[in-house]
C-alpha cells in the first residue's frame, strides 16, 4: 500500500466530539501545525458522516460516545462509504475490548484524550499514511490474552470459530507482525530482505484469510485470536 501523503502535504482534519470545548481545544492545538487544515467539526456522529462526504477531510478524530448514532457505527459508515479516509479514535475510555472494537470497524489508531501533542500529531499523520498505530505499551497489553478469553468480547465470524482454523505461511505472519508494530511496507519490505510488491502481496493473503479490508482490523482480529501471542515479549 502506497503512502496517501508526506510529511509535508497538507492535511485535512475533521474533529467530531460533542463537547464544544474539547472541538475547540482540538482546534487551537491543530492550527499550531502548519501542515494541518481543520476543515469542520461535528457534535454527534451523525453530523461527522454527513461532513465526511461533504468535506472529504484525510483524518476524522472521532470521540466513540456521542449523541445518537454511536461512535462505533460511524467509524463503519466512513470507512465504507469513503475508504480512503482514515479514522482516529479520541476517547476517554481506555479500554481494551472497546479499542479492538474499533480497530475492527476500521480506526487506525486509538489514542487517550490527555494523549501529548507530539503522538497526536505522530498519530495523525500514520493515520494519513494508510498505517495502523498503537504504542507498544497498549500493544502488550492486549497480547496479554485477557481479551481472547473473556467472554465479553464477540469473536470473529470465522469458521470454527479458532486461531487453529487460520494457516498462515510464515511470511504472513512476520509481515502481520511488523504490521501490528505500526510498520510500513518500504520498512517491512527491508527488515524481511523482499520487494514493497512481495509485502503489498502478503497484505492481501492476510486480508483474505482474516477476512478483513484493513491493516487495523488485521491486527484486531489477529489479537482476538491470538494470532500475535507469539511477539509478546518484544513489545514489552
Amino acid at each position: 500500500m502506497s503512502s496517501k501523503h508526506s510529511e509535508q502535504a497538507s492535511l485535512r482534519i475533521l474533529v467530531a466530539d460533542d463537547h464544544f470545548i474539547v472541538r475547540e481545544g482540538l482546534r487551537l492545538i491543530l492550527e499550531s501545525e502548519p501542515d494541518f487544515v481543520l476543515v469542520g467539526d461535528a457534535a454527534d456522529s451523525s453530523a461527522a458522516v454527513r461532513q465526511v462526504g461533504e468535506l472529504q477531510p484525510d483524518v476524522v478524530l472521532m470521540d466513540l460516545r456521542m449523541p445518537g448514532m454511536g461512535g462505533l457505527e460511524a467509524i463503519e459508515q466512513i470507512r465504507q462509504q469513503w475508504p480512503r479516509v482514515a479514522v482516529v479514535i479520541l476517547t476517554t475510555y481506555d479500554d481494551d475490548e472497546l479499542m479492538l472494537k474499533g480497530l475492527r470497524a476500521g480506526a487506525s489508531g486509538y489514542l487517550l484524550k490527555n494523549v501529548d501533542r507530539i503522538t497526536l500529531f505522530h498519530a495523525i499523520r500514520a493515520a494519513a499514511r494508510g498505517e495502523t498505530l498503537l504504542p507498544s505499551a497498549t500493544l502488550a497489553r492486549l497480547l496479554e490474552g485477557v481479551m481472547f478469553t473473556s467472554s465479553r468480547v464477540s469473536k470473529p465470524q470465522k469458521p470454527g470459530g479458532r486461531a487453529g482454523d487460520i494457516a498462515l505461511t510464515q511470511r504472513e505472519q512476520a509481515v502481520l507482525e511488523a504490521v501490528a508494530r505500526g510498520k510500513r511496507n518500504k520498512e517491512i519490505a527491508t527488515h524481511l530482505g523482499i520487494g514493497e510488491p512481495t509485502v503489498k502481496t502478503h497484505l492481501v493473503n492476510l486480508y483474505a484469510k482474516l477476512d478483513v479490508d484493513s491493516r487495523a482490523s488485521a491486527v484486531a482480529v489477529a489479537i482476538e485470536l491470538g494470532l500475535l501471542t507469539l511477539m509478546k515479549k518484544s513489545v514489552r
